[in-house]
């Protein structure tokens, strides 16, 4: 593996020179500092780079603003994880055509996994002349560059994808949120799942060196913040590329040694990777949260195969098991695909009957669309949308009478929850989550936000628990 650590003294120092003195001037003309606004789909990875953007941002003499609207330097970070998405992003990019009409000065980006397909970059080429530059997923270190490149050369700026994918140290980060926090321990992926883009948007396997991962999560815990979530496409693999002796279990036993008053959570668990070790770190461990996301996808041993998943449900109703045996509460949540090529309605059965026997706190369910350039997208044997359609109902059905049986038990009990203040959902109520990431309703004040509540639980639902702030 290689690291390189982006120093904006001296590798960015030129072209951090020349931007800020021109966002300087622009401010001595206009009277304000320019602003810049970065638009974010897909998962927390890109919530992640979305924030690196912003922090570079912010470094070249920029300041955020809240919304598109306000800004002069204006980011779309898209994912390519599901067809719908990347039309999502497309949309969104369709409809600040008009933005860049007001305020020609603007500068419009597009990043992220979508735009590392050479067809997407030829979509924005081609049917988007307003974007002025386009850079993917192993060019993020390059955004001062890129910008410099637009502002002096004055032609669109299509930055090629880097020859060899690298962990780069040093990104400035403004984080968007001042008690949780994302970090990212690891990039890339190299499980080459049938059906997933990301091994080809994001490259190979690469860890961050565990001090740089230590030094951070310890700055944040100093900083006063109360969630913290590592991320990885396969947080089982962290550090089998690394020359130092640290695989995920070591990670996380020396990241809780941190003093602070705080939770570690963890995504994405691949079930192959899944140790024993690790569970028995986080037995008892009062700094690693009480739960487990570990996908499933699919209940059927030949569905399994067919994805390329690498275990069966024997292997992973043993992880289970072994949780269960070692943290007996522990909330487990998982992912469902439905409708994968040639699911026959036994296979569907199988997956039914695992919800039954597992009894997950909550599921992540999709329903298969083929993603162009994986081998998923040209197996035969495609089920038709309405067939999809009715095992989806029938899964969530299912899912919301064990999820609602798994809320139950905690009505009267007093529960710990991180309060994220007014609830964007009903604004009458507070809301919240516990280390299990259970959201809870509750009456709060505006002072509770960004700390932990006790919550008397009085209510469940299937999704959410309600319950009054404890005296």
């Amino acid at each position: 593996m290689n690291v390189k650590d982006v120093n904006l003294l001296t590798e960015n120092q030129e072209y951090i020179k020349r931007l800020r003195a021109w966002n300087e001037d622009c401010e001595k003309q206009t009277g304000k500092r320019r602003g810049v606004f970065v638009t974010t789909f897909g998962c927390q990875q890109n919530e992640a780079d979305s924030e690196k953007l912003t922090g570079f941002a912010v470094s070249l003499g920029y300041v955020p603003v809240g919304s598109p609207e306000e800004a002069d330097l204006l980011l779309v970070n898209t994912c390519a994880i599901r067809e719908h998405a990347e039309q999502k992003a497309l949309s969104t990019i369709g409809q600040y055509k008009h933005l860049k009409a007001k305020n020609p000065q603007m500068l419009l980006g597009v990043c992220g996994c979508m735009v590392t397909q050479e067809h997407r970059v030829n979509d924005i080429k081609f049917r988007y002349p307003y974007v002025d530059f386009v850079f993917g997923t192993s060019s993020l270190h390059r955004l001062p560059q890129v910008i410099c490149d637009k502002l002096e050369k004055g032609k669109r700026v299509y930055c090629p994808e880097e020859k060899e994918y690298l962990v780069y140290e040093g990104i400035p980060i403004h984080r968007e949120n001042s008690y949780r926090a994302w970090v990212s321990i690891m990039y890339g992926c190299n499980n080459f799942c049938s059906y997933c883009i990301v091994p080809y948007v994001r490259g190979r396997e690469r860890s961050r060196p565990s001090d740089a991962i230590y030094h951070e999560v310890k700055a944040l815990v100093e900083e006063g913040y109360r969630d913290i979530t590592l991320l990885g496409q396969n947080v089982n693999s962290y550090g089998k590329d690394l020359e130092e002796t640290c695989d995920f279990a070591d990670l996380i036993a020396r990241l809780s040694e941190i003093e602070g008053d705080y939770k570690l959570h963890f995504m994405t668990s691949h079930p192959k990777d899944a140790t024993h070790k690790l569970i028995d770190v986080m037995t008892g461990n009062k700094h690693i949260a009480n739960h487990f996301h570990l996908p499933l996808q699919s209940g059927s041993d030949g569905i399994l195969h067919k994805m390329n998943r690498r275990y069966d449900t024997e292997k992973y109703l043993g992880i289970v098991s072994y949780m269960r045996e070692k943290m007996p509460d522990v909330a487990i949540t998982t992912d469902i695909i439905v409708g994968f090529p040639g699911e026959t309605e036994e296979d569907f059965e199988a997956t039914l009957s695992i919800l039954e026997r597992v009894k997950f706190d909550m599921i992540y369910s999709f329903i298969y669309s083929p993603r162009k350039g994986t081998p998923a997208a040209e197996m035969e044997d495609q089920i038709a949308p309405e067939v999809q359609k009715k095992r989806f109902e029938r899964l969530l059905a299912l899912q919301n009478g064990i999820s609602l049986e798994k809320n139950l038990p905690f009505v009267g009990k007093t529960v710990r929850v991180l309060c994220d203040g007014v609830s964007k959902t009903n604004e009458e109520m507070y809301s919240g989550r516990t280390e299990e990431g259970k959201i809870v309703f509750f009456e709060g004040e505006e002072c509770d936000k960004g700390n932990f509540v006790m919550i008397n639980i009085k209510r469940a639902e299937a999704f959410a628990l309600y319950g009054e702030k404890k005296k």
